[in-house]
């Protein structure tokens, strides 16, 4: 059941409606957005995924400083007599430019994957939140009916109360020794 059904819940007629709300109660609006767009990643977005998750870890910054500080202790001078990439280590800058100017697309590309993950979990929030809105509606009507029909069966119960208690005190005044003459039958289902 899309938007478009739950609108036309507020517009039918009671027994559509009716019908309508039970069918809507019925069936599972909440999704798992996770799961649901894990079912259409590509391998590359998949990958992308994995990499964003490892380039954004306490253990890339680990394993990525450790590689650096071995770059500079095995290129020094003291070390090497003739080091491959000494001092101002050219050849090191060139390798992180390289290795961020791949990471910062592949890292964007899964930040749009999650931002359209958002969007999905708030359009699911927004269904789920329409639902109840329209349950506790139907609810609502459907206690202000009660509460209605309460209120006449009091005001019937009342008339018959007094009713009740007419008959009582004509029959307790007929048993009192004031009887009717007149030769009728006293009323008592009148």
């Amino acid at each position: 059941m899309d938007k478009d059904d739950l609108k036309d819940l507020i517009i039918s007629d009671e027994a559509e409606r009716e019908n309508q709300i039970h069918e809507l109660i019925k069936g599972k609006r909440s999704l798992n957005i996770n799961k649901e767009l894990c079912k259409t990643l590509t391998l590359g977005e998949r990958m992308a995924d994995k990499i964003a998750k490892f380039a954004g870890s306490w253990s890339f910054l680990i394993v990525f400083g450790g590689v650096i500080l071995i770059w500079t202790i095995v290129n020094t001078k003291f070390i090497l007599d003739g080091p491959f990439d000494p001092y101002p280590y050219v050849f090191l800058n060139l390798i992180l430019a390289c290795i961020s100017s791949v990471q910062a697309p592949i890292i964007m590309m899964s930040q749009n994957r999650e931002s359209q993950k958002e969007r999905l979990r708030s359009e699911n929030d927004y269904l789920i939140n329409l639902k109840s809105e329209i349950i506790l509606e139907d609810l609502h009507i459907k206690i202000d009916e009660i509460i209605k029909e309460q209120g006449l069966l009091k005001n019937e119960l009342k008339d018959i109360k007094m009713e009740m208690d007419k008959t009582n005190g004509r029959l307790c005044n007929d048993t009192n020794g004031k009887s009717d003459t007149s030769g009728k039958e006293p009323g008592l289902y009148s």
